[in-house]
């Protein structure tokens, strides 16, 4: 095929998973970032594809709709899973990565290609009729999503999300604290803090209570569900959180008993230096984070590294805009990718720019689009952000977005794996065309 250029805005997950696409297939791309000359307020790393609210990219088995994109991603080729594997730290079930090591291999990869071309600067303007793929994620610069509005003729919505605390490991009680995952699943690679009825419930009554930082220039606090910040939660009831990310089913203390609640810590990276809390996205003010997590036992004398931050986060209403092959209409030489589209979270971002890349190299062959289906998550995603959709959210990977499977199943786990089955046989007949 003749060498065409395409510009990708945006080297996060989905930028950087779009352009390792294109740049593996000979195209030439030009992968514009405002790093490391600048950043968004949720940003401090210089390297691409940074992780800001978790370190974690979910449940890595079949029988979970994450798991399961996770190995579609995989088995299709992608640059953020063999990262992602390659520097993975101990999680349980789960997915989680050293984010330094991650981010930096994935810099590395997209900076070892000859046909990358990487610029520096803001893009205020989409070059007409230029191939292009707009992965500018949910923190896009005003003047990037002025002109996105222009394109799309559609006015963009947006949530607010939030990141959790990250403790320094050395400062953690261990004493107090112990190592397990719910239901023995994994090596015991959590760090359980657990509090007894009174401490749960002093706790509860000073995190509903403390003062949270005033958001400017927001029109109201619409949060995303998927990420409510934990002080939200501790307001709806005073048992919210020991139903929720602090519950405690599946754990066993020192004594061998369960106990009243339990605050989760995951590793950052395998020495265990940093953990990150697990569900305490926050948009409290970093004293108060201090006074109330440190109420925790284990964490009396913690020092957090990090604390959570909430930022606004921008997306398009896509059912209204895009096609399923994250497509613009009306335009189809520019595609959408990754949080800016409507898919939430790490993977699932990093799924539709490998789906943006693939499909627009097979424009510039000549060749129609992948269809993908609803029958994998991969295909499921992409058909959730293009279908009408008058009360259109963001979305995770779940399999109620499939197509439904026929027949009946004993439980859950043997539905999923049917799922699963269903989708992996579509995916690597897919992946033997590409």
């Amino acid at each position: 095929m003749t060498r065409c250029g395409v510009n990708i805005i945006g080297a996060g997950l989905a930028g950087c998973e779009a352009a390792y696409q294109l740049a593996r297939r000979s195209v030439k791309v030009c992968l514009f970032d405002i790093k490391p000359k600048s950043f968004t307020p949720a940003h401090s790393s210089p390297y691409f594809a940074e992780l800001v609210c978790s370190n974690s990219l979910k449940s890595d088995e079949l029988t979970n709709a994450c798991g399961l994109l996770k190995q579609e991603m995989r088995e299709i080729g992608s640059l953020i899973m063999s990262c992602a594997d390659m520097h993975r730290v101990p999680a349980g079930s789960a997915l989680a990565v050293d984010r330094e090591k991650f981010t930096r291999e994935v810099t590395e990869r997209i900076k070892g290609f000859d046909n990358i071309h990487i610029v520096c600067r803001e893009v205020t303007s989409i070059e007409s009729g230029a191939y292009t793929i707009i992965a500018s994620g949910p923190l896009t610069t005003p003047a990037l999503a002025k002109e996105i509005m222009r394109l799309s003729g559609a006015e963009n919505l947006y949530f607010f999300d939030a990141a959790a605390p990250i403790v320094d490991g050395s400062t953690i009680d261990m004493e107090r604290a112990f190592m397990a995952d719910r239901y023995g699943k994994g090596g015991g690679d959590y760090l359980n803090c657990p509090m007894d009825e009174e401490e749960y419930y002093a706790f509860v009554k000073e995190l509903a209570s403390a003062q949270t930082v005033k958001l400017k220039d927001f029109e109201d606090d619409k949060v995303f569900e998927g990420c409510v910040p934990i002080e939200v939660m501790a307001r709806r009831s005073p048992d919210s959180l020991r139903f929720g990310p602090l519950r405690p089913v599946g754990l066993a203390g020192k004594d061998g008993k369960m106990p009243f609640a339990v605050v989760q810590l995951r590793r950052e990276n395998l020495e265990g230096s940093y953990y990150n809390m697990v569900g305490f996205q926050t948009n409290l003010l970093f004293s108060e984070q201090k006074k109330v997590f440190s109420m925790v036992p284990a964490l009396k004398s913690a020092e957090f590294v990090k604390y959570g931050v909430m930022h606004k986060n921008t997306y398009i209403n896509s059912p209204k805009v895009l096609n399923r092959f994250y497509q613009l209409r009306g335009a189809d030489n520019i595609f959408f990718a990754g949080q800016l589209c409507g898919v939430e979270g790490y993977v699932e971002s990093a799924s539709s720019g490998q789906v943006a890349g693939i499909n627009l190299y097979r424009m510039l062959c000549g060749r129609p689009p992948v269809d993908f289906t609803d029958m994998t998550v991969t295909g499921a995603l992409s058909c959730y952000v293009s279908a009408e959709n008058p009360n259109f959210q963001p979305m995770n990977a779940n399999f109620a977005i499939l197509k439904p499977l026929e027949g009946r199943f004993k439980d859950k786990k043997q539905k999923y794996m049917a799922y699963a089955e269903r989708s992996l046989s579509i995916i690597r007949k897919i992946a033997a065309d590409l």
